[in-house]
C-alpha cells in the first residue's frame, strides 16, 4: 500500500491507502462493503484483529460524520452504524500502528472475510410441510403443540451488596464462567454444524472482553452498586444504544447484547436459564446437557433440535428421561409456528407439521400401541431376563444420581452397571471430599436396595473439564488426558475417591471401575492406588475391581489385562469412535458412528473370546439399548447390559425373545459383513423370522 502523507480516498472495490499525518499516526479508510454493514460478526473479526496488535485504533464513520470510537470495543464500534457503503476513517497509534491500518484495510476488502451464505438475507419459510432429514434420537411418539424455551427474568434487586472489590469479583468469575460456556458451545457448533454458523459466538465472546464496558461496569460497582445491577444497568445501555441505530437489520443485533447479558446475570444469582412454561413438542436449535436433564416432564411431550447429533450428551440424557426426541431436523424448524401441530417418531426420525386428520389418527394408534407395549413390559420388568434357550442376561442401569436410582428399582434393573462418578465433581468450584462422596454412594446403594452398584472412577478431560483441576488447552482433548490418565496426574482426588469407595464396599456389593484404560500399567497404577486408599484393612472383600474396554488397543491387548481385574464393561459408545475415527457428538459423520459396523464387533468378540469362563463381560454404551444390536452383543457372550433407566423393562423383554444358540450363529455372520447397515439388514431379517 502506498504511504502518502495525505488521506487518500478509497480505492475501487473497497480498499485504500494508508497514510502517514505524523510521526506517530498512520491514517486509511475503508469502504464497508459487507450486505448488512459492520453488524456483529464482521465487527466482531473487526474488533479481535485490532486487540491482537500493539496499537491504539480509533474508528470513525466518515459518511454520517459521528464521533471517533476505540476499534477494540465491540460495544463501541457497533455503535458507528457503519452500512454498506459508507465510508470509515482508521486513525492508529503506537509501534504497530502501519500494521495495523494496512491490516484493516485489507480486511475490510475481504468482507471481513464474511461468506455469502453468512451475509444473506434470512430466506422466508414456506406452509407447513413434513420435514425431511431428521434423525432418531431417542424413541417414542410425541404429538402436540410447538413450543419454546423461555427464560424467567432476573431479579435485579437481589440480596445485600458487599464491598465493591467482592462486587466487582463476582462479575469477573461469572463473566470467566460464561465465557467458558459460549467457547465451549462455539466448539461443539462448529463441529456438528459448521464453522460458519459457528461464528456467531464470535460477537458474544467479544463483547465479554470489552474494555470500555466492563471498565463501566467496574465504575459502577466502584460506586456503591450491587455486581448484578451494575451489571444489568451498563448492558441495559449498551443494548438501547444498539436497538436505536438507524439500520433494522444493526437494531436486531441488540439480541446478541441482550443475551450475553442475560447469560452473565444468571452466573450472578444462579436464576435457571431456559425453561418451558407450557406442555407441547420442544423445538429448539440445541440443547445443553443441563437444559435437557432439567426439562419439566409433566410439560415436554417430545423434542425436536434443528442441529446436534443422535449421539450427543443431550440425546443421551434424553433417552435416559424417556423422552422422544429427533435431531438434525435442519434450521426451518425454527421458523414454525408456536402452537403449531408437530407428530414425531423418536424411533424413525418422522417429523410432520400440521397434519392432516388421518395422519393424526395413524400416530394417535401408534401412539396407544407403544404405551400398552410398554405397560406389559413394565409389569414383567422384575423377573429376571432369560432367554428362550434358558440363559440369563443381567439387565442393569446407568445412574448419574439417587433419583436415577429410584427410577432403575422401579424399572426392574438387576443392578447398577455404571455410576457415574462426575455428576458430584461437575459445576462446582472445588472437588468433593471423601466424606460427601461416600454420603452420595451410600444414598445410591441404599436407594438400589441390595442390588450390586459400580462405581466409575472420575471421567473427565475431552468435553467435561473441571474448572478447579488444571488441564492444558489440548488440540484434540478426546485423544488427550481424560479419564484415568488425568486422574493418575492428580493421584491426591484419585485416592480420595478410592478411600470413598472403598467404604462404601464395606457396607454394601459395590463395584469399581477404571475408566479410559488404553495399558495394563495404567490398571496396575490404579490398582496401587486403591490400595493405598483402603488403608490397614486392605481391600474390601467383596469388592470387584474392573475396566471399561473403550480403547481399541485395550481390546486388542486384552489377555495382558486378565490378571488385574474381575470385569471388564465394554464402552461401545468411545470404542466406536475410536475405532471408527468418527467423533460420537459430531453431525457431520452421524452416518459412520455406529457400533454395529463390524470393525467394532471384531473388537468386541476378541474381548469376549478371551475373557468366556474367566471374567464376566459387560456393555455400558448406548448399544447396549439398540434391539438390533443386542442380539448381536448376546449371540458374541455378553451377559450383562447395562442401559438408561427407562429402557430397563424393553431391553428384558428383547432378551426373552432370544435363542442364544442362534443369535451366536447371527454374531459370527455378522464379523464378516461389509457395514453396519448390512448387519442390521441380516438382524432384521432375523427377527421377522419365526422368532429370533
Amino acid at each position: 500500500m502506498g504511504k502518502s502523507g495525505h488521506l487518500s480516498p478509497p480505492l475501487e472495490g473497497g480498499q485504500a491507502e494508508a497514510g502517514t499525518v505524523d510521526a506517530e499516526e498512520i491514517v486509511g479508510v475503508f469502504s464497508v462493503q459487507n450486505p448488512h454493514g459492520l453488524h456483529a460478526r464482521p465487527a466482531a473479526r473487526l474488533v479481535s484483529e485490532v486487540r491482537g496488535l500493539d496499537a491504539s485504533v480509533q474508528l470513525r464513520n466518515l459518511t454520517t460524520g459521528g464521533p471517533a470510537v476505540s476499534a477494540g470495543s465491540l460495544s463501541r464500534v457497533a455503535t458507528l452504524a457503519a452500512l454498506r457503503g459508507h465510508e470509515v476513517e482508521v486513525r492508529a497509534s503506537g509501534p504497530q500502528a502501519q500494521e495495523a491500518v494496512e491490516h484493516l484495510l485489507t480486511l475490510a476488502a475481504r468482507r471481513f472475510d464474511e461468506t455469502a451464505e453468512e451475509a444473506a438475507e434470512p430466506v422466508a419459510t414456506g406452509p407447513a410441510r413434513s420435514v425431511g432429514g431428521p434423525l432418531p434420537a431417542s424413541p417414542g411418539i410425541a404429538i402436540g403443540p410447538v413450543r419454546r424455551l423461555s427464560a424467567v427474568p432476573v431479579d435485579l434487586d437481589q440480596g445485600p451488596r458487599g464491598e465493591p472489590a467482592a462486587e466487582w469479583r463476582r462479575i469477573v468469575e461469572a463473566v470467566a464462567a460464561v465465557r467458558r460456556d459460549i467457547e465451549h458451545v462455539r466448539v461443539v457448533t462448529a463441529r456438528e454444524v459448521g464453522t460458519e454458523q459457528a461464528s456467531i459466538f464470535d460477537a458474544h465472546l467479544s463483547l465479554l472482553s470489552d474494555a470500555e464496558m466492563l471498565a463501566d461496569v467496574k465504575a459502577r460497582t466502584s460506586s456503591g452498586i450491587s455486581a448484578v445491577s451494575a451489571w444489568a444497568g451498563c448492558l441495559a445501555d449498551v443494548e438501547r444504544e444498539w436497538a436505536s441505530l438507524p439500520d433494522p437489520y444493526l437494531r436486531e443485533r441488540a439480541v446478541d447484547v441482550h443475551a450475553v447479558g442475560d447469560q452473565v446475570l444468571r452466573a450472578l444469582t444462579g436464576e435457571p436459564a431456559r425453561q418451558m412454561t407450557s406442555s407441547g413438542v420442544l423445538v429448539a436449535g440445541d440443547l445443553t446437557p443441563a437444559e435437557t436433564a432439567g426439562l419439566d416432564l409433566s410439560l415436554v411431550t417430545g423434542v425436536v433440535l434443528a442441529f446436534g447429533s443422535p449421539t450427543s450428551h443431550a440425546a443421551i440424557l434424553a433417552r435416559a428421561r424417556d423422552i422422544p426426541v429427533v435431531v438434525a431436523a435442519g434450521p426451518e424448524v425454527l421458523s414454525i409456528a408456536e402452537g403449531s401441530t408437530v407428530l414425531l417418531d423418536g424411533s424413525t426420525g418422522e417429523l410432520h407439521v400440521d397434519p392432516d386428520s388421518h395422519l393424526l389418527a395413524e400416530y394417535e394408534r401408534r401412539s396407544a400401541d407403544a404405551g400398552e407395549q410398554r405397560a406389559r413390559q413394565l409389569a414383567l420388568a422384575g423377573e429376571p431376563a432369560t432367554s428362550l434357550d434358558g440363559t440369563s442376561v443381567v439387565v442393569a442401569a446407568n445412574l448419574g444420581s439417587v433419583a436415577d436410582a429410584r427410577a432403575a428399582v422401579a424399572a426392574g434393573a438387576d443392578g447398577a452397571g455404571l455410576v457415574r462418578t462426575e455428576f458430584l465433581f461437575l459445576d462446582r468450584s472445588s472437588a468433593p471430599g471423601v466424606e460427601e462422596q461416600h454420603d452420595e454412594y451410600v444414598a445410591i446403594a441404599e436407594t438400589m436396595a441390595g442390588r450390586r452398584i459400580t462405581l466409575r472412577t472420575l471421567d473427565v478431560g475431552g468435553d467435561k473439564p473441571l474448572s478447579y483441576l488444571p488441564m492444558p488447552r489440548e488440540a484434540n482433548p478426546f485423544l488427550g488426558q481424560r479419564g484415568i490418565r488425568l486422574s493418575l496426574e492428580h493421584r491426591d482426588l484419585l485416592r480420595d475417591q478410592m478411600a470413598a469407595i472403598c467404604r462404601t464396599a464395606r457396607e454394601f456389593p459395590t463395584s469399581v471401575m477404571i475408566p479410559m484404560v488404553s495399558t495394563p500399567g495404567e490398571m496396575v497404577e490404579a490398582r496401587q492406588v486403591l490400595l493405598e486408599a483402603a488403608g490397614p484393612a486392605g481391600l474390601p472383600e467383596a469388592l470387584h475391581i474392573g475396566t471399561m474396554i473403550e480403547v481399541p488397543s485395550a481390546a486388542l491387548k486384552i489377555e495382558a489385562f486378565l490378571p488385574y481385574v474381575d470385569f471388564v464393561s465394554i464402552g461401545t459408545n468411545d470404542l466406536t469412535q475410536y475405532t471408527l475415527a468418527a467423533e460420537r457428538g459430531n453431525g457431520a459423520v452421524t452416518a459412520l458412528f455406529d457400533a454395529l459396523d463390524p470393525g467394532v464387533l471384531q473388537l468386541i468378540d476378541h474381548v469376549c473370546r478371551a475373557a468366556r469362563g474367566r471374567i464376566d463381560v459387560a456393555v455400558c454404551g448406548e448399544a447396549a439399548s439398540d434391539e438390533l444390536a443386542i442380539p448381536v452383543l448376546v449371540g458374541l457372550g455378553v451377559r450383562e447390559l447395562s442401559v438408561s433407566p427407562s429402557a430397563v423393562p424393553r431391553v428384558k423383554a428383547a432378551v426373552r425373545e432370544l435363542d442364544v444358540a442362534r443369535c451366536a450363529a447371527l454374531a459370527r455372520e455378522a464379523l464378516t459383513m461389509a457395514g453396519a447397515d448390512d448387519v442390521r439388514k441380516l438382524v432384521l431379517a432375523m427377527l421377522s423370522g419365526a422368532g429370533a
